[in-house]
C-alpha cells in the first residue's frame, strides 16, 4: 500500500476536524507541564557527574530510603487491592442504612490535607493513642516504624482502588453470577472465574494508581514514621533533607532514581494491563 493511499485512508477515518491543532496543543501542554520539568531534573542530576551519581545512588542511606518507599507502597497497593475491592463490592451490591455516608467517607483521604492526615494517624497510632496502646499491649509498635509508614500509605491511597473498581461493578450485571450459580458453580469459583476476570483491569488500574500515589507521599508519613535514617526514612524526606543542606545535586539524583524506578514499574504494569485485556477479550 502506497503512502498516499495510507494517508487518504487515515483521513477518511478521522472525520472530526481540528486534529492537527488538537495534537499540537496536546504536545505543547505535555511538554510544558510534564516533560520539561522532568528533563530539567535529569539534567540537574547529570551535572553531578558519574562518580557522584554512583556514590549517592549506592549509599546505604539512599538504598534504605528507596527500599522503604517502594516496598511500603507496593504492600499498601496490595492491601488496598483486597480491601478496596471488598469496600466497592459492599457499596455496590448491598443497600443498608448509612451506605451513602460510608461512600462519602471513602473520599476523605482525597479531601484531607496530608499534614492533617499525618497528625491524625500519629495521634491514633502513637504509644499513648487509642489504637497504639492496644497494639502495644499485643507487643506491636506501629508509630515511628516502617509499619507506621505502611499504614499511612494505605490510608492515603485506598480511594484510588475503590473509585476505580466501583463503576465497573455498577455496570456489571448480576445475571452472570446467578447463571453460574444455577450451573452449579460454588461461590468461590464464581468469584475467581466470573467476577474477578471482569474487574481485573479496573482493579489493576486502581492498584497502580494507589502505588503511584503512595510512592510520592510525604506529608502524612513524616508525622508517623519517626524519620529515623536507615529505619523509617522515606525517599521524599531524604530529598527534602538534602535540599535543606543545599545539596541540590544529591536531591536531584535521588529524585531521578525515583523517577526511573517509577517509570519502569509503570511501563511493566501497562504491559500487564494490555496483556490481560487481550487475554480476557477486551479491546
Amino acid at each position: 500500500m502506497s503512502a498516499a493511499t495510507q494517508k487518504r485512508r487515515w483521513r477518511e477515518h478521522n472525520i472530526l476536524p481540528g486534529f492537527g491543532l488538537s495534537l499540537g496543543v496536546l504536545l505543547t501542554a505535555l511538554t510544558l507541564i510534564v516533560l520539561a520539568p522532568l528533563a530539567a531534573l535529569v539534567l540537574r542530576a547529570a551535572s553531578a557527574g558519574p562518580a557522584e551519581i554512583y556514590a549517592i545512588a549506592t549509599s546505604p542511606r539512599t538504598l534504605a530510603a528507596l527500599r522503604l518507599s517502594f516496598g511500603a507502597a507496593f504492600i499498601a497497593a496490595l492491601v488496598n487491592a483486597v480491601f478496596g475491592l471488598l469496600i466497592a463490592w459492599v457499596l455496590v451490591r448491598y443497600s443498608f442504612p448509612g451506605r451513602r455516608l460510608i461512600d462519602a467517607a471513602v473520599d476523605l483521604p482525597f479531601a484531607l490535607p496530608t499534614a492533617v492526615a499525618g497528625i491524625a494517624l500519629a495521634a491514633v497510632w502513637a504509644p499513648n493513642g487509642s489504637l497504639g496502646a492496644l497494639a502495644a499491649g499485643l507487643g506491636w509498635k506501629v508509630a515511628y516504624t516502617p509499619l507506621g509508614v505502611m499504614i499511612a500509605l494505605v490510608f492515603v491511597s485506598l480511594p484510588f482502588v475503590v473509585r476505580s473498581v466501583q463503576p465497573v461493578l455498577q455496570e456489571a450485571s448480576a445475571d452472570v453470577e446467578e447463571a453460574a450459580a444455577l450451573l452449579g458453580a460454588s461461590r468461590l469459583r464464581t468469584v475467581f472465574c466470573v467476577i474477578l476476570p471482569g474487574i481485573a483491569p479496573a482493579l489493576l488500574t486502581g492498584a497502580t494508581l494507589a502505588f503511584a500515589r503512595a510512592v510520592g507521599e510525604y506529608g502524612s508519613v513524616i508525622f508517623i514514621a519517626g524519620n529515623v535514617p536507615m529505619v523509617s526514612e522515606i525517599a521524599p524526606l531524604l530529598i527534602v533533607i538534602k535540599l535543606e543542606q543545599f545539596d541540590y545535586a544529591g536531591a536531584a539524583v535521588v529524585g531521578m532514581l525515583m523517577l526511573l524506578i517509577s517509570l519502569t514499574l509503570l511501563l511493566l504494569v501497562n504491559a500487564l494491563q494490555a496483556w490481560s485485556r487481550r487475554r480476557l477479550g477486551y479491546v
